[in-house]
């Protein structure tokens, strides 16, 4: 009967061992999915930070070529 008992006790065990692996894998493969998730993300936010740091040196490029005493709030809007 010792032996039955071991066997089932091993049993067991090597069953809560198995839903122990299985609970890990779901959350690495979840933690996985968020972390190519999020360098995606940060991919896109390093682009859209390039494109910004380009306008706003196209920007400050403009503003340095306007002649001298050149008012910006002294242009009439578009509509007039």
């Amino acid at each position: 009967m010792p032996d039955h008992e071991s066997l089932a006790g091993l049993a067991a065990r090597l069953e809560a061992l198995e839903n122990r692996t299985a609970h890990q894998e779901h959350w690495l493969d979840q933690l996985d999915e968020a972390v190519a998730s999020q360098e995606r993300r940060l991919q896109e936010l390093i682009r859209l930070n390039a494109v910004m740091q380009k306008r706003l040196r196209e920007q400050q490029q403009a503003l340095n070529d306007q002649p001298e005493g050149f008012d910006p709030g002294q242009e009439l809007p578009p509509h007039y």
